[in-house]
């Protein structure tokens, strides 16, 4: 096996990567073929890859993909905080164009809606997920997970309600065009519906296969009755306040 010093910490190495830095040994000098196809092009490709492949497994297999961030299983993955924001983002220029577009007739049968996420948007993202991991800690305390693994849980179930939600902007936007209106009205609201479920779907897919399905069943219930009560309360505490 041929030993060979890494060029970036100098220590002995003979495998693909430094064990000590992780830098790649085959590094060599700098050409436009190696700085178009491994810095600019491999780092696009390795970026976007890892974000649709987190998006996706959040949306097909949720609460597989919380435990098995929790179980150190992270490298396919982009990290969840960071792309929360990211997908906040993305939230927030959906229903700006979607307003910008929206005839005056259309926006104002949803005007409470909408006026209320805009207003409390932030507020909604920093309270969903501490509520989701602390409802959750003690709802499935046989897992014996503590806060902040629930926190990734809930962090994962929020991710992939922002997903659906930019992915209903989107279909609100072609469903101003009136020829395709009702066909879009149709997955706007099996979308939105969606999203509402979505936290059960996550702890289903996580907890499956350490309950029955009888007490998977009424802890998920006694999840929601939580997170609408609780919601109905910062509602109330907010619409005081403001």
């Amino acid at each position: 096996m041929i030993q060979k010093s890494c060029l970036n910490c100098g220590y002995s190495v003979s495998d693909e990567f430094c064990p000590h830095c992780g830098q790649k040994t085959d590094t060599t000098r700098v050409t436009p073929k190696s700085l178009f196809k491994n810095d600019i092009l491999g780092s696009i490709w390795h970026m976007e890859a890892r974000f649709f492949n987190t998006l996706k497994d959040i949306i097909t297999r949720p609460g597989q993909t919380a435990m098995d961030y929790i179980s150190g299983k992270r490298i396919r993955y982009n990290n969840f905080i960071p792309l929360l924001l990211v997908l906040f983002s993305f939230n927030v220029l959906g229903l700006h164009y979607y307003e910008k577009f929206a005839p005056p007739e259309v926006l104002a049968e949803d005007s409470d809606i909408k006026d209320f996420l805009s207003k409390y948007s932030k507020a909604i993202l920093f309270v969903v997920i501490p509520m989701l991991a602390v409802n959750a800690y003690f709802i499935f305390k046989r897992i014996k997970l503590n806060i902040a693994e629930h926190f990734i849980i809930g962090t994962v179930s929020l991710l992939g309600i922002l997903t659906l939600f930019l992915l209903d902007d989107i279909v609100s936007l072609i469903g101003l065009w009136k020829p395709v209106s009702k066909i879009f009205n149709s997955i706007d609201k099996a979308l939105f519906a969606l999203s509402i479920l979505f936290p059960a779907v996550t702890y289903w897919n996580a907890f499956s296969s350490s309950y029955t399905k009888p007490g998977l069943v009424w802890r998920i219930i006694v999840l929601y009755i939580l997170m609408v009560s609780e919601s109905a309360v910062i509602g109330l505490i907010l619409y005081e306040i403001f």
